[in-house]
């Protein structure tokens, strides 16, 4: 279920997409909230040279440098965040929607600061790849659903991937 409507969202999105870079945001010391790292872990020796895998944790802003000397067309954010929805469940968002939820993330972090100056500076389309958690309390390791969801999208990712 989660493949066939996240690959039809991703398919038009990556479309024209000649490098990617994949920021992998979570903190792994809150569970669930390590699933945008998880997911990028993954990702590694997977895909071809188009794309760029950075585990950011809880600092995206420190690896703004490399991502903007990457020249990417094409920025996609993976992270938790309180979807309102099933655990595991994984739901691609413009950026744009942080302006609706201040709270959106399980952690706080800048990310509609972090978007706003990658669009400015790389003019990449970016969108944000994100994950309903089950548990983000302090601990290690997914929750069994949030894993399996995590094993999906990267999968779909590899899929759809230039």
């Amino acid at each position: 279920m989660i493949k066939s409507k996240l690959e039809k969202e991703l398919k038009p999105w990556l479309s024209g997409a000649e490098r990617v870079v994949i920021v992998g945001i979570g903190n792994p010391i809150r569970m669930d909230d390590y699933v945008g790292v998880k997911i990028v872990q993954h990702l590694q020796g997977k895909v071809s040279e188009k794309v760029y895998l950075i585990e950011c944790e809880t600092v995206p802003e420190s690896y703004i440098h490399e991502i903007v000397n990457f020249n990417p067309t094409h920025i996609l954010i993976v992270d938790a965040a309180l979807l309102n929805a099933k655990p595991g469940e994984a739901k691609l968002f413009s950026p744009n929607v942080l302006e609706n939820f201040p709270a959106f993330s399980t952690h706080i972090l800048p990310l509609r600061v972090f978007c706003d100056y990658l669009a400015g500076t790389t003019g990449a389309k970016i969108a944000l790849l994100l994950i309903q958690p089950k548990n983000t309390d302090f601990g290690e390791g997914l929750s069994p659903e949030v894993e399996v969801s995590a094993e999906e999208v990267s999968k779909t990712l590899l899929a759809v991937l230039p």
